[in-house]
Order: C-alpha cells, then structure tokens, then sequence
C-alpha cells in the first residue's frame, strides 16, 4: 500500500511539472560546474563579492544573448527523473557563459551547443535540486523578477578617454540592454556594450559628477542623478537608484 501511495505522488509531481512546463514554463537541462566564484563573461568579477552568492549559473548561447542576459534571474526545477531530481526550485542570476563545444554531439557532452536550452549551475545551485551522481538532470524554468538590496552599482573603469562601466546588483528584470550617461558639463549620451554588463563612453568625463540612465529588458529605465560626485576616479563603485 505505501508503495502505491508512493507511486501516485510521484506521478502527480510529475503531472504538476508538466502542467507548469505547458505554461509559462520552458524545458531545458542543467549540469554544473565547481567554481563559481571567479571571472566569468559578464564581467562580474567575484560573484561573492557582488552580492551573487552561489546562486548562479553559466548559460548556453540560446540563452546568453551575447552578454545582454547578464543579470537575469531564472527559477529552476528538476522534473520528470524520479531517480535523481530533488524538491523545491532554485533562483538563480546569469553570470557566466556555457560555451558550445562542436567537437562533442549535443547529447553526449556537448550540452550547450546551439540551440540547446541549458543551465550550467554552480555545484551548491545544482545540489539543491539534484543528486550530484546525476550529473545533468532535465529541467523547467521560468525568467523571475530579481530581488536586489540597495540600489544598482556602477564601477568605474578605464582611462580619462574610454569609461568602462560595469553595472551590477539591478533589481526588476535584471539584465541590463541599454545604458545613458550624462556628465555634469555634457547631455544625455548613450553607452555601448562592450562586453558582459560593461559599458562604454568614449567622452572624457574626468571632473564631472555623472548620472546614469540604465534600462531592462522588460523596457524600465530607472535614472540616478549624480550618483558618481565630480571627484571620482578609477576603480571606484558607487551605489545609484534600484528598480522598484
């Protein structure tokens, strides 16, 4: 009898998740990888010290969007392998790429050629949904908005003739795909996306105090007006406005 009453539940839990999966759910798989720490392309740096934590994740390049999905935030569950999913679901923010491997077929360790669908967890990410001995498990998931504290930072990089501005901890959507900056003697210029969530201005902007207009992919924009003081220099982060 309780293997039976077993066996329902389980059958359920999967009717549930397909269920899910046939909304705004979309399939995909995950594996993950042991650290999740370091670098990346998105130019995160140390995810721990950007507030990232171990919930993050590498993606392929159907889902990567050439850097422009950095900071997106994607809900995660294991579905329909009894043996090795796990309860629950995961929140997870883009910081990393999954490069495609063409020596290797899609489904024998290629998992994130194109267009493949695939999330490639840190391995505390991946170990809440699934059993380590799994290795890659399917998967649903859905876009969620992110829940930030403090407002959306930008570090200044460079030389006085190329900004480069990295943009981290942004609320709402997540993923930045434009970006405007205004000096205290200049307009309203927009920046170019160099790489990962960097952003560029070629405009010498050493003295002036700078405001930045910084838009999602949902269309938001959300300004902080002479966030960074007229007295900054390289290196330094400063802390701006954050999406409701």
């Amino acid at each position: 009898m309780k293997s039976i009453v077993i066996f329902i539940f389980s059958s359920l839990l999967l009717v549930s998740f397909s269920s899910i999966v046939n909304g705004d759910w979309l399939n995909a798989h995950a594996t993950f990888y042991d650290d999740g720490t370091m670098g990346g392309a998105c130019g995160y740096g140390n995810v721990y010290r950007q507030g990232y934590g171990t919930n993050n994740v590498a993606l392929s390049s159907a889902l990567f969007n050439d850097g422009l999905s950095c900071g997106a935030c994607f809900q995660i569950v294991c579905v329909n392998d009894r043996q090795w999913c796990l309860p629950g679901s995961i929140v997870v923010t883009a910081t990393n790429f999954c490069p495609p491997n063409p020596a290797l077929p899609s489904e024998k360790g290629g998992w994130c050629n194109p267009p493949l669908r695939h999330f490639d967890l840190s391995q505390p990410a991946f170990l809440r949904i699934a059993q380590y001995k799994a290795g890659i498990v399917p998967v649903a998931y859905r876009r969620v908005p992110c829940v930030r504290r403090g407002g959306i930072r930008f570090q200044m990089n460079g030389h006085p003739y190329f900004n480069l501005v990295l943009i981290t901890n942004v609320g709402g959507a997540g993923d930045v795909h434009a970006v405007a900056i205004k000096g205290s003697r200049t307009g309203w210029q927009q920046m170019k996306q160099n790489w990962g969530q960097n952003w560029q201005s070629d405009t010498y902007l050493i003295g002036q105090s700078l405001s930045f207009k910084v838009t999602t992919s949902d269309g938001r924009t959300v300004v902080s007006n002479d966030v960074v003081p007229a007295n900054w220099s390289f290196g330094q982060t400063f802390s701006g406005s954050q999406f409701p």
